[in-house]
């Protein structure tokens, strides 16, 4: 279920625009007259250059991925194999004929809304605050 979400062409559409934007062509060339080879300019220079946009992506991507309804609501016909989203909706669908229900929908609710939270909380630290500063002042 996950692997057909996991590369969307809106995230690499992003990361793509994100790449051209936050790494200049100076640095490329910059580390090319120093002497690294292309893999090396992409994990010591572009790579850290890219990451808030990276993990922007990610966490996009990610939502998208634990949020999805249709999907699974699609191609899956066993109950036990229902995402967290799928497990709501059919206990919201039988809580119209037992009301008592409602209060495990509503903790389900919660508790998936903690998962991303949680990521959202570990994940900020690569954000930084100032994204104008690159490697290339004008």
């Amino acid at each position: 279920m996950l692997l057909p979400q996991i590369l969307s062409p809106y995230g690499v559409y992003l990361a793509r625009i994100y790449a051209a934007a936050a790494v200049p062509s100076d640095v490329v060339e910059a580390g090319r007259m120093d002497g690294a080879g292309e893999w090396r300019i992409f994990t010591r220079v572009a790579l850290p250059m890219m990451l808030p946009g990276l993990v922007t992506v990610f966490l996009f991507q990610f939502v998208a991925v634990w949020n999805n309804f249709l999907l699974p609501f699609v191609m899956l016909s066993d109950d036990e194999k229902f995402p967290i989203t799928l497990g709501l909706y059919t206990l919201l669908e039988q809580g119209s004929s037992q009301p008592a229900l409602y209060t495990l929908v509503i903790t389900g609710a919660f508790l998936a809304v903690v998962p991303l939270v949680a990521l959202f909380l570990v994940v900020q630290r690569f954000w930084s605050l100032d994204l104008l500063s690159g490697a290339v002042k004008s």
